[in-house]
């Protein structure tokens, strides 16, 4: 079994920002692609920022140049730094991750269980 946890998410003000972090543990054998998404009330679940095992990163057009995405491959774990934080981001996030198991010939993809943001005005 694989498990995502996510981790800091929170209440902020306008203007500022706050971090958000994703581990995955359990039957890994290796991880690809890692993302972030989120779920506004009454909203689609959106793409926010997504990043390959190598690095190469792409944001959703909403969150470019306030947003970065970054990952510790050797700690399985995906980073969300927030910046500029607006009541429209307001959230529940969502990670998300490929990971294939020792006993797996694919990778599978995983959701963690969410983290609240809320940005006050």
């Amino acid at each position: 079994q694989v498990q995502l946890v996510e981790s800091g998410g929170g209440l902020v003000q306008a203007g500022g920002s706050l971090t958000v972090s994703c581990a995955a543990s359990g039957n890994i054998f290796s991880v690809n692609d890692m993302g972030w998404y989120r779920q506004a009330p009454g909203q689609q679940r959106e793409l926010v920022a997504a990043i390959t095992s190598g690095g190469a990163a792409n944001y959703a057009d909403s969150v470019k140049g306030r947003f970065t995405i970054s990952r510790d491959n050797a700690k399985n774990t995906v980073y969300l730094q927030l910046n500029d934080l607006k009541p429209e981001n307001t959230a529940v996030y969502y990670c998300n991750a490929e990971v294939r198991s020792p006993s797996d010939y694919v990778y599978r993809n995983y959701w963690g269980q969410g983290t609240q943001v809320t940005v006050s005005s």
